[in-house]
C-alpha cells in the first residue's frame, strides 16, 4: 500500500501503514442460514468482517460475544475467533471450508450474508502495528464514518456478485480503502481514548507522534517530545506509557527498528546507510539496539 505524504501535515498511520506494505491478501465471502459456527485461528494479519444481511456473534477469547448486524464492519487483530449463528454452538474449524482457494462458503441458505478479508504486512514487522492495535475493533453501521463504509461494502459486494475485469485489482484497493475507514470511525467514536489510535486522536500526545514520524532520523528525546506537546516531561512520559502501553523512548526504538529492518529487507542500502536513516550516527549502536529488538544482526537482512 503505497500512501502519499503532506508536507505540511505527516500522517502517522499513513507512514506505518507503508512501511509494514499493508496490502488486502484475500476476499472471502459467506451465505448462511441456520445454525452454523466456524472457529478461525489467530495469524499475523488484519482480518475484516462485515456483515450485509442479517446477523451474527463473533466471540473471541476472555470477552463476552458480540453481536454483528447488516451494516456493522469489524477488525480483527492477532487473536483466535469464532462467528456462529447462535454464541452456544460449537464451532467446526472455518478455515478448512475456506482451503485451496474456495472463496465462497455457502450453510444452507442466505439468511446471513458477510464479506470477509485480510489485511497482510511485510512478513516479521507485523508486531509494531498488531501490538498496538485492539483485537477486536467493532464500528457500527450506525456509527459517524459509517456512510462511507456501507458505500465500499456496496462496492465489494457488487465486484463479488459480477467479476469484471480487473476484479482482484478493484477488490484489492476496496478492501484497503475499508480497512482505513473502520480505523478512522473506530479511531472517532468518543470512547476510544485508549491505545496507539486514541493517542494519535490526542492533540499533544498526536502532535509529538506526529512529530517524531515525520522525522525519525532526528536524535529526538523524550523531553523534545514532550515539548512539542507542550506538556512537562514527566506529564508527557506518563501519559504516553498509560495511552500506548509503553514509555516513549521504547516506542521511538521499536518504530526506528522496525523501519530499518523494512529497509534492509529491501537491499537497496548499506546497513550504515539505514542506521543513519533512523536516527543513528554509531552503525555499533545501531546493531545494539537492532539485535535486543529482533534477536540477530542487521547485516543477516542483507545477505
Amino acid at each position: 500500500m503505497i500512501l502519499s505524504q503532506s508536507s505540511r501535515t505527516f500522517d502517522p498511520l499513513s507512514d506505518v501503514l507503508t512501511v509494514l506494505d499493508a496490502r488486502a491478501t484475500r476476499r472471502t465471502r459467506f451465505k448462511g442460514s441456520g445454525d452454523w459456527a466456524l472457529a478461525f485461528p489467530a495469524l499475523d494479519r488484519l482480518k475484516f468482517v462485515a456483515v450485509l444481511r442479517g446477523a451474527s456473534w463473533l466471540l473471541l477469547p476472555d470477552t463476552a460475544p458480540q453481536r454483528i448486524e447488516a451494516g456493522d464492519c469489524c477488525l480483527i487483530g492477532r487473536t483466535a475467533y469464532v462467528i456462529a449463528s447462535d454464541p452456544a454452538l460449537v464451532p467446526i474449524d472455518g478455515s478448512r471450508l475456506y482451503a485451496e482457494g474456495n472463496d465462497l462458503v455457502c450453510l444452507g441458505g442466505d439468511e446471513t450474508v458477510m464479506l470477509g478479508g485480510g489485511i497482510s504486512f511485510t512478513p516479521g514487522n507485523a508486531a509494531f502495528l498488531l501490538d498496538m492495535l485492539p483485537a477486536f475493533m467493532h464500528v457500527s453501521g450506525m456509527s459517524t464514518g459509517a456512510a462511507a463504509i456501507t458505500a465500499i461494502l456496496g462496492l465489494l459486494d457488487g465486484e463479488a456478485e459480477q467479476p469484471a475485469m480487473g476484479h482482484e485489482a478493484v477488490t484489492a484497493k476496496l478492501a484497503e480503502v475499508l480497512m482505513i475507514h473502520a480505523i478512522r470511525a473506530f479511531a472517532s467514536a468518543s470512547d476510544t481514548t485508549s491505545g496507539w489510535l486514541g493517542a494519535l486522536a490526542d492533540p499533544r500526545i498526536g502532535r509529538a507522534i506526529q512529530c517524531f514520524h515525520s522525522a525519525i532520523a532526528r536524535p529526538w528525546t523524550v523531553a523534545d517530545l514532550a515539548a512539542e506537546a507542550g506538556m512537562s516531561r514527566a506529564a508527557f512520559s506518563s501519559a504516553f506509557t498509560r495511552r500506548i502501553g509503553q514509555a516513549p523512548f521504547a516506542y521511538m526504538r521499536n518504530w526506528r527498528m522496525t523501519r530499518a529492518r523494512a529497509a534492509l529487507a529491501e537491499r537497496h542500502s548499506s546497513v550504515s546507510n539505514v542506521a543513519a536513516s533512523v536516527g543513528y550516527t554509531s552503525q555499533s549502536a545501531f546493531g545494539h539496539a537492532f539485535r535486543r529488538t529482533f534477536g540477530e544482526a542487521p547485516r543477516q537482512h542483507t545477505a
